[in-house]
């Protein structure tokens, strides 16, 4: 049950970071010369978080839940304790940030296309996109760290 519970852990890591990955190369260099493109461009970035992003995170975020109640070692470092705190920070940051942001510009970017949206409402929507996801990022990379090199966090 370890292994594969550390299994599912990792393949949802590797996931979440590819899906971040995907999300900024699509972001940055996909064509968006019409607003047609464009449109297109933030239907790829919806399906993205939708179907990969979000679900790579729930997995990883249960599995790392699970891992601590079936792996005795991992009830007590503090360690475990910052990973989880900073797990529901990403789950939380990435669902009400990046998600519904991509799921909101890809809608309002349908409309602009179809000639009845609002630009104005796209920029608010997308205004802080780029600091999100560097946040996620760097919570990502906070988590890989920490499981990586398993500081003491302080003594007991």
């Amino acid at each position: 049950m370890r292994k594969l519970v550390k299994f599912l852990h990792t393949v949802a890591a590797c996931g979440l970071v590819g899906a971040l990955t995907a999300y900024i190369v699509v972001l940055a260099f996909a064509p968006q010369s019409t607003q047609q493109s464009y449109a297109e461009m933030r239907q790829t970035l919806s399906a993205l978080s939708n179907y990969m992003l979000f679900p790579s995170l729930g997995v990883g975020l249960v599995s790392g839940i699970v891992a601590m109640m079936v792996h005795r070692p991992f009830q007590d470092p503090r360690w475990v304790w910052a990973k989880a705190l900073l797990g529901f920070s990403m789950f939380e940051g990435t669902l009400a940030i990046v998600q519904a942001r991509a799921n909101s510009a890809a809608e309002e970017a349908q409309r602009i296309a179809s000639g009845s949206g609002d630009a104005q409402a796209l920029a608010g929507i997308i205004a802080n996109e780029w600091m999100a996801l560097g946040a996620i990022l760097a919570l990502s990379a906070a988590q890989v760290a920490l499981g990586i090199w398993r500081p003491r966090l302080g003594a007991r």
